[in-house]
Protein backbone atom coordinates (compact mmCIF):
# COMPACT_ATOMS: atom_id res chain seq x y z
CA UNK A 1 0.00 0.00 0.00
CA UNK A 2 1.26 3.45 -0.87
CA UNK A 3 1.48 6.14 1.78
CA UNK A 4 -1.17 8.82 2.01
CA UNK A 5 -0.36 11.78 -0.24
CA UNK A 6 0.09 15.27 1.11
CA UNK A 7 -3.20 17.12 0.60
CA UNK A 8 -2.48 20.28 2.51
CA UNK A 9 -2.43 22.33 -0.66
CA UNK A 10 -5.11 22.56 -3.27
CA UNK A 11 -4.09 21.28 -6.72
CA UNK A 12 -5.25 23.23 -9.74
CA UNK A 13 -5.97 19.92 -11.45
CA UNK A 14 -6.41 16.94 -9.12
CA UNK A 15 -3.60 14.43 -9.63
CA UNK A 16 -4.73 10.91 -10.58
CA UNK A 17 -4.02 8.03 -8.23
CA UNK A 18 -4.23 4.48 -9.55
CA UNK A 19 -3.44 2.50 -6.42
CA UNK A 20 -5.20 2.16 -3.09
CA UNK A 21 -4.13 4.49 -0.30
CA UNK A 22 -3.55 3.94 3.39
CA UNK A 23 -6.05 5.46 5.83
CA UNK A 24 -5.65 9.19 6.53
CA UNK A 25 -3.44 10.33 9.34
CA UNK A 26 -5.11 11.49 12.55
CA UNK A 27 -5.38 15.14 11.56
CA UNK A 28 -6.70 14.30 8.13
CA UNK A 29 -9.23 11.97 9.73
CA UNK A 30 -10.66 14.88 11.69
CA UNK A 31 -10.59 17.18 8.68
CA UNK A 32 -12.50 14.77 6.43
CA UNK A 33 -15.39 14.86 8.92
CA UNK A 34 -15.32 18.64 8.71
CA UNK A 35 -15.58 18.35 4.93
CA UNK A 36 -18.44 15.88 5.25
CA UNK A 37 -20.20 18.23 7.68
CA UNK A 38 -19.76 21.18 5.32
CA UNK A 39 -21.05 19.20 2.33
CA UNK A 40 -23.99 18.06 4.46
CA UNK A 41 -24.72 21.72 5.22
CA UNK A 42 -24.63 22.48 1.48
CA UNK A 43 -27.05 19.61 0.88
CA UNK A 44 -29.29 20.96 3.63
CA UNK A 45 -29.56 24.37 1.97
CA UNK A 46 -30.09 22.76 -1.42
CA UNK A 47 -33.14 20.89 -0.15
CA UNK A 48 -34.39 23.71 2.11
CA UNK A 49 -34.34 26.21 -0.75
CA UNK A 50 -36.05 23.69 -2.98
CA UNK A 51 -38.73 22.50 -0.55
CA UNK A 52 -39.65 25.79 1.08
CA UNK A 53 -41.98 25.83 -1.92
CA UNK A 54 -43.97 23.01 -0.27
CA UNK A 55 -45.04 25.10 2.71
CA UNK A 56 -45.76 28.15 0.53
CA UNK A 57 -47.61 26.45 -2.31
CA UNK A 58 -51.14 26.86 -0.89
CA UNK A 59 -50.67 30.65 -0.63
CA UNK A 60 -49.01 30.78 -4.06
CA UNK A 61 -51.84 28.70 -5.52
CA UNK A 62 -54.43 31.02 -4.00
CA UNK A 63 -52.74 34.21 -5.26
CA UNK A 64 -52.24 33.00 -8.85
CA UNK A 65 -55.21 30.57 -9.01
CA UNK A 66 -52.96 27.65 -10.02
CA UNK A 67 -54.27 24.08 -10.39
CA UNK A 68 -52.59 21.17 -8.60
CA UNK A 69 -51.18 20.06 -11.96
CA UNK A 70 -49.50 23.46 -12.43
CA UNK A 71 -48.09 23.26 -8.91
CA UNK A 72 -46.72 19.81 -9.80
CA UNK A 73 -44.99 21.24 -12.88
CA UNK A 74 -43.38 24.09 -10.91
CA UNK A 75 -42.28 21.71 -8.16
CA UNK A 76 -41.00 18.99 -10.52
CA UNK A 77 -40.49 19.76 -14.20
CA UNK A 78 -38.74 23.04 -13.43
CA UNK A 79 -35.94 21.07 -11.75
CA UNK A 80 -35.72 18.36 -14.42
CA UNK A 81 -35.29 21.08 -17.06
CA UNK A 82 -32.19 22.31 -15.25
CA UNK A 83 -30.46 18.98 -15.77
CA UNK A 84 -30.80 19.27 -19.54
CA UNK A 85 -29.14 22.70 -19.43
CA UNK A 86 -26.40 22.47 -16.80
CA UNK A 87 -26.43 19.11 -15.00
CA UNK A 88 -24.36 17.02 -17.38
CA UNK A 89 -21.78 19.71 -18.29
CA UNK A 90 -21.28 20.43 -14.59
CA UNK A 91 -20.79 16.72 -13.88
CA UNK A 92 -18.23 16.37 -16.68
CA UNK A 93 -16.42 19.33 -15.17
CA UNK A 94 -16.54 17.70 -11.73
CA UNK A 95 -14.72 14.64 -13.08
CA UNK A 96 -11.70 16.63 -14.25
CA UNK A 97 -11.50 19.90 -12.30
CA UNK A 98 -11.57 21.24 -8.74
CA UNK A 99 -14.85 19.99 -7.31
CA UNK A 100 -15.03 22.22 -4.25
CA UNK A 101 -15.10 25.28 -6.54
CA UNK A 102 -18.13 23.83 -8.33
CA UNK A 103 -19.93 23.30 -5.03
CA UNK A 104 -19.12 26.86 -3.93
CA UNK A 105 -20.35 28.43 -7.18
CA UNK A 106 -23.49 26.28 -7.23
CA UNK A 107 -24.76 27.20 -3.77
CA UNK A 108 -24.09 30.88 -4.41
CA UNK A 109 -26.08 30.81 -7.65
CA UNK A 110 -29.09 28.80 -6.49
CA UNK A 111 -29.39 30.89 -3.32
CA UNK A 112 -29.77 34.00 -5.46
CA UNK A 113 -32.39 32.27 -7.60
CA UNK A 114 -34.33 31.26 -4.48
CA UNK A 115 -34.55 34.92 -3.53
CA UNK A 116 -35.73 35.79 -7.06
CA UNK A 117 -38.72 33.43 -6.64
CA UNK A 118 -40.16 36.10 -4.36
CA UNK A 119 -40.45 38.46 -7.35
CA UNK A 120 -42.60 36.08 -9.45
CA UNK A 121 -45.55 37.61 -11.27
CA UNK A 122 -47.18 34.41 -12.55
CA UNK A 123 -46.64 30.84 -13.67
CA UNK A 124 -43.75 31.31 -16.07
CA UNK A 125 -41.69 33.73 -13.99
CA UNK A 126 -41.96 31.40 -10.99
CA UNK A 127 -41.24 28.36 -13.18
CA UNK A 128 -38.06 29.95 -14.59
CA UNK A 129 -36.84 31.08 -11.18
CA UNK A 130 -37.34 27.55 -9.87
CA UNK A 131 -35.22 26.13 -12.70
CA UNK A 132 -32.39 28.26 -11.32
CA UNK A 133 -32.89 26.79 -7.86
CA UNK A 134 -32.51 23.38 -9.49
CA UNK A 135 -28.86 24.17 -10.14
CA UNK A 136 -28.38 23.13 -6.50
CA UNK A 137 -28.50 19.38 -7.00
CA UNK A 138 -27.64 19.58 -10.68
CA UNK A 139 -24.20 21.04 -10.00
CA UNK A 140 -23.37 20.40 -6.35
CA UNK A 141 -24.75 16.87 -6.02
CA UNK A 142 -22.31 15.07 -8.37
CA UNK A 143 -19.31 17.08 -7.12
CA UNK A 144 -20.21 16.55 -3.45
CA UNK A 145 -20.67 12.79 -3.73
CA UNK A 146 -17.45 12.49 -5.71
CA UNK A 147 -15.60 14.42 -2.98
CA UNK A 148 -16.97 12.15 -0.26
CA UNK A 149 -15.79 9.09 -2.21
CA UNK A 150 -12.22 10.48 -2.14
CA UNK A 151 -12.30 11.26 1.59
CA UNK A 152 -13.71 7.90 2.81
CA UNK A 153 -12.68 4.32 2.08
CA UNK A 154 -15.19 2.00 0.39
CA UNK A 155 -15.94 0.16 3.64
CA UNK A 156 -16.80 3.53 5.23
CA UNK A 157 -18.66 4.93 2.24
CA UNK A 158 -22.20 3.81 3.15
CA UNK A 159 -21.79 5.35 6.62
CA UNK A 160 -20.45 8.62 5.13
CA UNK A 161 -23.27 8.75 2.58
CA UNK A 162 -25.73 8.17 5.41
CA UNK A 163 -24.47 11.31 7.14
CA UNK A 164 -24.52 13.23 3.83
CA UNK A 165 -28.16 12.22 3.44
CA UNK A 166 -28.90 13.95 6.74
CA UNK A 167 -28.57 17.21 4.82
CA UNK A 168 -31.66 16.34 2.82
CA UNK A 169 -33.60 15.46 5.96
CA UNK A 170 -32.62 18.57 7.91
CA UNK A 171 -33.09 20.66 4.77
CA UNK A 172 -36.62 19.33 4.32
CA UNK A 173 -37.47 20.09 7.94
CA UNK A 174 -35.79 23.52 7.79
CA UNK A 175 -37.64 24.48 4.63
CA UNK A 176 -40.92 23.66 6.36
CA UNK A 177 -40.13 25.01 9.83
CA UNK A 178 -38.39 28.23 8.82
CA UNK A 179 -40.41 28.76 5.66
CA UNK A 180 -43.70 28.34 7.53
CA UNK A 181 -42.75 30.90 10.15
CA UNK A 182 -41.42 33.36 7.57
CA UNK A 183 -44.65 32.96 5.61
CA UNK A 184 -46.73 33.71 8.70
CA UNK A 185 -44.62 36.78 9.55
CA UNK A 186 -43.79 38.28 6.15
CA UNK A 187 -45.72 36.44 3.43
CA UNK A 188 -44.52 33.92 0.83
CA UNK A 189 -42.51 36.42 -1.24
CA UNK A 190 -40.24 37.49 1.61
CA UNK A 191 -39.99 33.88 2.75
CA UNK A 192 -38.24 33.05 -0.52
CA UNK A 193 -35.93 36.05 -0.22
CA UNK A 194 -34.89 35.37 3.37
CA UNK A 195 -34.40 31.64 2.74
CA UNK A 196 -32.01 32.37 -0.13
CA UNK A 197 -29.57 34.75 1.56
CA UNK A 198 -27.59 32.43 3.92
CA UNK A 199 -26.39 30.22 1.08
CA UNK A 200 -24.13 32.96 -0.25
CA UNK A 201 -22.11 32.90 2.98
CA UNK A 202 -21.93 29.08 2.88
CA UNK A 203 -20.50 29.30 -0.64
CA UNK A 204 -17.67 31.51 0.61
CA UNK A 205 -16.89 29.10 3.48
CA UNK A 206 -16.68 26.19 1.06
CA UNK A 207 -14.35 28.07 -1.27
CA UNK A 208 -11.92 29.29 1.40
CA UNK A 209 -11.82 26.34 3.82
CA UNK A 210 -12.30 23.12 1.83
CA UNK A 211 -9.29 21.28 0.36
CA UNK A 212 -9.52 19.22 -2.81
CA UNK A 213 -8.50 15.56 -2.20
CA UNK A 214 -6.53 13.35 -4.58
CA UNK A 215 -8.97 11.89 -7.11
CA UNK A 216 -9.51 8.13 -6.94
CA UNK A 217 -7.68 7.87 -3.64
CA UNK A 218 -9.60 4.84 -2.38
CA UNK A 219 -10.47 3.30 -5.73
CA UNK A 220 -9.76 -0.40 -6.38
CA UNK A 221 -6.36 -1.16 -7.89
CA UNK A 222 -6.13 -0.59 -11.64
CA UNK A 223 -9.21 1.64 -11.53
CA UNK A 224 -9.47 4.18 -14.35
CA UNK A 225 -8.96 7.68 -12.97
CA UNK A 226 -8.90 9.56 -16.27
CA UNK A 227 -12.19 10.90 -17.61
CA UNK A 228 -13.24 9.04 -20.77
CA UNK A 229 -14.56 10.84 -23.88
CA UNK A 230 -18.23 11.78 -23.57
CA UNK A 231 -19.63 9.18 -25.99
CA UNK A 232 -17.51 6.41 -24.50
CA UNK A 233 -18.44 7.48 -20.98
CA UNK A 234 -22.17 7.39 -21.72
CA UNK A 235 -21.89 3.99 -23.40
CA UNK A 236 -19.89 2.60 -20.47
CA UNK A 237 -22.53 3.71 -17.97
CA UNK A 238 -25.48 2.51 -20.05
CA UNK A 239 -23.79 -0.88 -20.49
CA UNK A 240 -23.12 -1.08 -16.73
CA UNK A 241 -26.14 -3.08 -15.55
CA UNK A 242 -25.38 -2.56 -11.87
CA UNK A 243 -25.15 1.21 -12.22
CA UNK A 244 -28.29 1.37 -14.39
CA UNK A 245 -30.16 -0.75 -11.84
CA UNK A 246 -29.26 1.65 -9.04
CA UNK A 247 -30.06 4.70 -11.20
CA UNK A 248 -33.47 3.45 -12.35
CA UNK A 249 -34.34 2.01 -8.94
CA UNK A 250 -33.50 5.30 -7.27
CA UNK A 251 -35.58 7.22 -9.82
CA UNK A 252 -38.59 4.99 -9.19
CA UNK A 253 -38.39 4.88 -5.39
CA UNK A 254 -37.70 8.59 -4.93
CA UNK A 255 -41.21 9.31 -6.16
CA UNK A 256 -42.09 8.44 -2.57
CA UNK A 257 -39.60 10.96 -1.19
CA UNK A 258 -40.77 13.82 -3.40
CA UNK A 259 -44.43 13.01 -2.78
CA UNK A 260 -43.89 13.25 0.98
CA UNK A 261 -41.62 16.30 0.86
CA UNK A 262 -43.65 18.41 -1.58
CA UNK A 263 -47.28 17.38 -1.05
CA UNK A 264 -47.62 16.44 2.64
CA UNK A 265 -47.88 20.04 3.85
CA UNK A 266 -50.81 20.59 1.48
CA UNK A 267 -52.37 17.27 2.57
CA UNK A 268 -52.23 18.41 6.19
CA UNK A 269 -53.73 21.82 5.49
CA UNK A 270 -56.56 20.26 3.50
CA UNK A 271 -57.20 17.49 6.05
CA UNK A 272 -56.94 19.49 9.29
CA UNK A 273 -57.82 23.02 10.38
CA UNK A 274 -54.23 24.22 10.74
CA UNK A 275 -52.16 27.21 9.57
CA UNK A 276 -49.06 27.05 7.37
CA UNK A 277 -46.91 28.12 10.33
CA UNK A 278 -48.18 25.26 12.51
CA UNK A 279 -47.83 22.80 9.63
CA UNK A 280 -44.22 23.90 9.24
CA UNK A 281 -43.53 23.23 12.92
CA UNK A 282 -45.31 19.88 13.27
CA UNK A 283 -44.43 18.44 9.87
CA UNK A 284 -40.87 19.73 10.13
CA UNK A 285 -40.45 17.99 13.49
CA UNK A 286 -41.90 14.79 12.02
CA UNK A 287 -39.33 14.91 9.23
CA UNK A 288 -36.59 15.33 11.84
CA UNK A 289 -37.88 12.53 14.09
CA UNK A 290 -37.94 10.07 11.22
CA UNK A 291 -35.26 11.54 9.01
CA UNK A 292 -32.33 11.86 11.43
CA UNK A 293 -32.11 8.26 12.69
CA UNK A 294 -33.25 6.79 9.34
CA UNK A 295 -30.23 7.59 7.12
CA UNK A 296 -27.69 7.05 9.91
CA UNK A 297 -29.16 3.65 10.76
CA UNK A 298 -29.44 2.85 7.06
CA UNK A 299 -25.77 3.71 6.55
CA UNK A 300 -24.56 1.59 9.46
CA UNK A 301 -26.82 -1.36 8.59
CA UNK A 302 -25.81 -1.17 4.92
CA UNK A 303 -22.12 -1.08 5.88
CA UNK A 304 -22.53 -4.10 8.19
CA UNK A 305 -24.53 -6.10 5.65
CA UNK A 306 -22.37 -5.32 2.62
CA UNK A 307 -19.26 -6.57 4.40
CA UNK A 308 -21.03 -9.94 4.28
CA UNK A 309 -22.62 -9.63 0.85
CA UNK A 310 -22.26 -6.67 -1.56
CA UNK A 311 -25.74 -7.32 -2.92
CA UNK A 312 -27.28 -5.80 0.23
CA UNK A 313 -26.57 -2.40 -1.34
CA UNK A 314 -29.50 -3.24 -3.64
CA UNK A 315 -31.59 -5.55 -1.47
CA UNK A 316 -31.84 -3.10 1.44
CA UNK A 317 -33.29 -0.10 -0.48
CA UNK A 318 -35.77 -2.41 -2.21
CA UNK A 319 -37.04 -3.75 1.11
CA UNK A 320 -37.38 -0.37 2.84
CA UNK A 321 -38.93 1.32 -0.22
CA UNK A 322 -41.83 -1.10 -0.07
CA UNK A 323 -41.77 -1.35 3.73
CA UNK A 324 -42.46 2.36 4.28
CA UNK A 325 -45.81 2.15 2.46
CA UNK A 326 -47.62 0.35 5.31
CA UNK A 327 -47.14 3.05 8.00
CA UNK A 328 -47.82 5.68 5.33
CA UNK A 329 -51.20 4.05 4.65
CA UNK A 330 -52.03 4.20 8.38
CA UNK A 331 -50.98 7.87 8.49
CA UNK A 332 -53.01 8.99 5.49
CA UNK A 333 -56.12 7.07 6.55
CA UNK A 334 -56.08 8.47 10.08
CA UNK A 335 -58.67 11.11 10.90
CA UNK A 336 -56.81 12.18 14.05
CA UNK A 337 -53.88 14.59 13.90
CA UNK A 338 -51.32 12.89 16.17
CA UNK A 339 -51.61 9.38 14.71
CA UNK A 340 -51.36 11.00 11.27
CA UNK A 341 -48.12 12.73 12.26
CA UNK A 342 -46.59 9.81 14.19
CA UNK A 343 -47.07 7.19 11.49
CA UNK A 344 -45.85 9.67 8.89
CA UNK A 345 -42.60 10.12 10.84
CA UNK A 346 -42.20 6.34 10.99
CA UNK A 347 -42.85 5.96 7.26
CA UNK A 348 -40.34 8.68 6.41
CA UNK A 349 -37.70 7.20 8.72
CA UNK A 350 -38.00 3.82 7.02
CA UNK A 351 -37.90 5.42 3.57
CA UNK A 352 -34.71 7.47 4.08
CA UNK A 353 -32.82 4.37 5.31
CA UNK A 354 -32.63 3.50 1.59
CA UNK A 355 -30.51 6.48 0.56
CA UNK A 356 -27.08 5.50 1.95
CA UNK A 357 -26.92 2.09 0.20
CA UNK A 358 -28.17 3.62 -3.06
CA UNK A 359 -25.62 6.45 -3.08
CA UNK A 360 -22.73 4.21 -2.05
CA UNK A 361 -23.87 1.60 -4.59
CA UNK A 362 -23.68 4.12 -7.42
CA UNK A 363 -20.17 5.20 -6.39
CA UNK A 364 -18.96 1.60 -6.05
CA UNK A 365 -20.39 0.60 -9.43
CA UNK A 366 -18.41 3.09 -11.55
CA UNK A 367 -14.81 4.14 -12.15
CA UNK A 368 -13.42 7.18 -10.27
CA UNK A 369 -13.15 9.14 -13.52
CA UNK A 370 -16.90 8.80 -14.05
CA UNK A 371 -18.27 9.35 -10.56
CA UNK A 372 -19.54 12.88 -11.09
CA UNK A 373 -21.10 12.07 -14.46
CA UNK A 374 -22.63 8.86 -13.08
CA UNK A 375 -24.32 10.82 -10.28
CA UNK A 376 -25.57 13.38 -12.82
CA UNK A 377 -27.06 10.63 -14.98
CA UNK A 378 -28.69 9.02 -11.94
CA UNK A 379 -30.04 12.39 -10.82
CA UNK A 380 -31.36 13.04 -14.32
CA UNK A 381 -33.48 9.87 -14.13
CA UNK A 382 -34.23 10.79 -10.53
CA UNK A 383 -35.62 14.20 -11.46
CA UNK A 384 -37.27 13.16 -14.71
CA UNK A 385 -39.15 10.21 -13.19
CA UNK A 386 -39.22 10.83 -9.45
CA UNK A 387 -39.76 14.55 -9.43
CA UNK A 388 -41.10 15.82 -12.76
CA UNK A 389 -43.32 12.83 -13.59
CA UNK A 390 -44.17 11.81 -10.03
CA UNK A 391 -45.21 15.24 -8.77
CA UNK A 392 -47.18 16.03 -11.94
CA UNK A 393 -49.02 12.68 -11.85
CA UNK A 394 -50.01 13.29 -8.23
CA UNK A 395 -51.32 16.75 -9.12
CA UNK A 396 -53.15 15.41 -12.18
CA UNK A 397 -54.80 12.56 -10.21
CA UNK A 398 -55.78 15.02 -7.49
CA UNK A 399 -57.42 17.38 -10.01
CA UNK A 400 -59.17 14.40 -11.67
CA UNK A 401 -60.56 13.12 -8.35
CA UNK A 402 -61.43 16.53 -6.89
CA UNK A 403 -65.07 16.68 -8.18
CA UNK A 404 -65.95 13.48 -6.31
CA UNK A 405 -63.40 13.27 -3.47
CA UNK A 406 -63.06 16.99 -2.62
CA UNK A 407 -60.28 17.56 -0.05
CA UNK A 408 -59.35 13.86 0.01
CA UNK A 409 -58.35 13.81 -3.66
CA UNK A 410 -54.74 14.81 -2.93
CA UNK A 411 -54.42 12.24 -0.12
CA UNK A 412 -55.57 9.43 -2.42
CA UNK A 413 -53.23 10.60 -5.20
CA UNK A 414 -50.21 10.67 -2.89
CA UNK A 415 -50.82 7.16 -1.57
CA UNK A 416 -51.50 5.66 -5.01
CA UNK A 417 -48.23 6.95 -6.43
CA UNK A 418 -46.24 5.91 -3.32
CA UNK A 419 -47.64 2.37 -3.42
CA UNK A 420 -46.87 1.97 -7.11
CA UNK A 421 -43.38 3.36 -6.53
CA UNK A 422 -42.65 0.99 -3.64
CA UNK A 423 -43.68 -2.11 -5.59
CA UNK A 424 -41.73 -1.08 -8.70
CA UNK A 425 -38.63 -0.16 -6.68
CA UNK A 426 -38.56 -3.55 -4.97
CA UNK A 427 -38.59 -5.26 -8.37
CA UNK A 428 -35.85 -3.04 -9.85
CA UNK A 429 -33.50 -3.39 -6.88
CA UNK A 430 -33.98 -7.17 -6.80
CA UNK A 431 -32.97 -7.22 -10.47
CA UNK A 432 -29.95 -5.02 -9.67
CA UNK A 433 -28.73 -7.43 -6.99
CA UNK A 434 -29.03 -10.30 -9.48
CA UNK A 435 -26.82 -8.44 -11.97
CA UNK A 436 -23.95 -8.05 -9.52
CA UNK A 437 -22.72 -11.62 -9.90
CA UNK A 438 -23.15 -12.11 -13.63
CA UNK A 439 -21.57 -8.74 -14.46
CA UNK A 440 -18.41 -9.44 -12.43
CA UNK A 441 -19.19 -6.64 -9.97
CA UNK A 442 -18.92 -8.94 -6.94
CA UNK A 443 -15.54 -10.27 -8.07
CA UNK A 444 -14.27 -6.73 -8.60
CA UNK A 445 -15.34 -5.66 -5.11
CA UNK A 446 -13.87 -8.79 -3.53
CA UNK A 447 -10.51 -8.11 -5.19
CA UNK A 448 -10.29 -4.61 -3.72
Amino acid sequence: MASTPDRTTEPSSPEPVTTGQSPPEKGEGVYRWYVLGLLTLVSMFSIADRLVFAILLEDIKAEFDFSDAQIGLIGGLAFAATYVIVGFPAARLADRSVRKNIVSAAITFWSGMTALCGLATGFWTLFLARTGVGVGEGCSGPASQSLVSDYFRRDELAKAMGFLTLGATVGTASGLLVGGQLNELFGWRWAFVLMGLPGIAIGAIVYFTMREPRRGQYAPKEAKIEQPPLREGIKTLVDNRVFMGFAVGWAVQIMIGYALAVWMAAVMMRSFDISSGDVGIYLGLAFLLGGIPGPILGGYVAGWLTRRDERWRAWLPGIVSLGCVAPLAVSLSSGAFWPFLGFFALAYGIYVASQAPILSGIQAAVEPGQRGFAVAMALFFNNLVGQALGLYVIGWISDWLAPTQQTQSLTIAVFAVCLASGVAAMAVFAWTAAQMRGSGHLDRMAAD
